[in-house]
Parts: C-alpha cells; sequence; structure tokens
C-alpha cells in the first residue's frame, strides 16, 4: 500500500510540473493591453501577436482591460508565461497617481522587453513669443504661474515629460490635465496652453501647416520625424532627457527562462522588415532589451519619477 502510495505521489508531482521553456508556448497566450482599442499600444501588441502566433504555431490573443484593473488582472494571473502586458512608461508611477492600485508595478511584475520609444515634442502656439527652448524658459520665468502647460491626462507620458521639465528648469508653469492627447492638443491650437510635450507621432502636419512651433524634443538623440528639431539637450536645457517606451512585462514570479524565451522571440519578431516598418509608421522607434535590462528601467524609473511626483503633489504620497 505504502509502495502504491508513494508511485501516485511521484506520479502526480511529474504531472503538475511546468512546461519546460522549450516546449513553451504549449496553449494560448494572451497579451493583456491595459489600453483602449486603436491606441499605440494597441496597435503594437496586434502586430506583436500576429508574429508571434505564426512563430509559436499557438494562438496570441490581444485582450484590451484599460485602466488599473487591466494591470491589476495581470498582477494576479499565473506566472507560467501564458498571460502577459503590453503596457507604456507610465507604468512604474502607476501606484504613485493612483495610491488605491491594488498592485505593486515593481514588485508585482517581471520586465520581459522593452519594444519601442517614443520621444516628446515641446509644442507650442505659433504666436507665443518664444522661438525656441530658451526664450521659451525666459518668457516662463518672467511670468511664473502665468503660463499653462497641457497633458493627456496626470497618468499620461505627456504629464510625466511635462513635469520633469518644469523641475529640471526651475519653473512654475500651471498643469492642465485633459482627458486623452487630442483634446490637449486642440488646447493648444486654441491657444488655452502655451506648451504640449506632445509625441512626435502628432507633429510633422501640424509644423507644415505652421499651426504650431515645436521648440525641442525631449530624447537624447533627435527624431527621426523631425531631423531639423534640437533635442532640449542641444537647445540649452544639459539636464533634460525623457523617452516614454512601450514594453512587455509578465506576472512576478513568471520561470526565468521563459521571460528570456519570450524576450528573445519578440526582438526577433521586432526585427522583421514589416514590424519594424509597422512600428516606424506609428512614429516610433523599435527598442528591445533583455529582462533584466528592462527590469533596471522599471526600477529606476519607479525610483526617479516617483520623487518628482510626490514633490509635485501627485497621490499625496
Amino acid at each position: 500500500m505504502n509502495l502504491r502510495f508513494a508511485y501516485a505521489v511521484a506520479l502526480l508531482s511529474v504531472m503538475v510540473q511546468p512546461v519546460p521553456a522549450q516546449q513553451y508556448p504549449s496553449q494560448p497566450v494572451r497579451i493583456v493591453v491595459p489600453f483602449s482599442a486603436g491606441s499605440n499600444t494597441d496597435a503594437q501588441a496586434r502586430i506583436i501577436a500576429d508574429k508571434l502566433t505564426q512563430l509559436w504555431k499557438q494562438q496570441v490573443i490581444v485582450e484590451n482591460r484599460p485602466g488599473i484593473a487591466g494591470t491589476a488582472s495581470v498582477a494576479k494571473s499565473a506566472a507560467d508565461g501564458y498571460t502577459l502586458m503590453l503596457t507604456s512608461s507610465g507604468h512604474p508611477v502607476a501606484n504613485v497617481i493612483s495610491p488605491t492600485a491594488p498592485f505593486d508595478p515593481v514588485k508585482d511584475f517581471a520586465g520581459v522587453t522593452q519594444v519601442s520609444v517614443v520621444s516628446a515634442s515641446f509644442m507650442v502656439p505659433p504666436d507665443l513669443p518664444a522661438n525656441n527652448l530658451r526664450e521659451f524658459i525666459a518668457l516662463a520665468r518672467q511670468s511664473p504661474g502665468k503660463l499653462n502647460f497641457a497633458s493627456a491626462g496626470t497618468a499620461s507620458t505627456s504629464y510625466l515629460a511635462g513635469e520633469v521639465f518644469k523641475q529640471v528648469a526651475k519653473l512654475d508653469l500651471v498643469h492642465i490635465p485633459y482627458k486623452g492627447a487630442p483634446e490637449a492638443m486642440n488646447s493648444i491650437l486654441r491657444n488655452d496652453a502655451q506648451i504640449y510635450f506632445a509625441s512626435t507621432t502628432f507633429s510633422p502636419d501640424l509644423i507644415t501647416s505652421k499651426k504650431v512651433k515645436v521648440l525641442a524634443v525631449s530624447s537624447a538623440k533627435r527624431a527621426p520625424r523631425l531631423p531639423d528639431v534640437p533635442t532640449a539637450v542641444e537647445a540649452g536645457l544639459a539636464e533634460y532627457v525623457y523617452d516614454s517606451w512601450f514594453g512587455v512585462m509578465a506576472p512576478a514570479g513568471t520561470p526565468p527562462a521563459i521571460l528570456n524565451k519570450v524576450s528573445a522571440d519578440i526582438a526577433s519578431v521586432l526585427r522583421l522588415p514589416d514590424v519594424t516598418k509597422a512600428v516606424d509608421n506609428q512614429g516610433l522607434l523599435v527598442a528591445t532589451q533583455s529582462p533584466a535590462e528592462f527590469d533596471k528601467l522599471i526600477r529606476s524609473e519607479a525610483e526617479r519619477y516617483g520623487k518628482i511626483l510626490r514633490a509635485a503633489g501627485v497621490g499625496g504620497n
């Protein structure tokens, strides 16, 4: 009887062993997108899901679950590699922006890979009496508390880019959060706000038609779509660099071998010419990292931007 029991226990232990990385995936995989359908995040997830489906011979399904609830659902999912999330650079400070969020954006997740990066453009109304970044800073210092900066919402990367700018340049600008990028953009067109840190994906047509002026871009290097626009560093603000990103994460505890496989496979997908072109058409640059590198970035941004947001009184923490 004891021998039979021991055999049964041994058999059960074999049956519940996780699928080795070389056999992963052996069932469909979900990519949760905590943003609405049609967003940049959603578009990238669908491109990647289509190619991974072909590569893995398993269905990869994109599930839109906008907001904190979507991210929380991933944090609570099994750490087996079958639930992934494609999110943006606001993730590391989600619990500062929403203190009641039922997850820790660092401890409850494992980085898989960055997918792409995009810089912000310092967009101002065409009749604003500032034609470069130095002139804007001088104008803002002459009128503390009089100039408005628009954002697509307190949880947005446009807000983070603006708040970093305020603190680095030591400016008193009034933040006006709007419900999304289109409304924030319209505030510049109406001159209700005097600066908006818009994704460079929005900028070219507006610049060509002279509906806006772009004084600088936030990235370390010039934006491919705006090659004639200087970086903030080139424009005289030596300490300012801000890149927003999109990346893939998994629940904490996902086996490293699976994280490394998914990371490598996504990187191989992003190198495909048609995928690179599709990402570029969104005004984004493909950028990949190992899980360890991505985790390091998330931790450092959680600390850096968490301090900036708390100093601005966000979250009450």
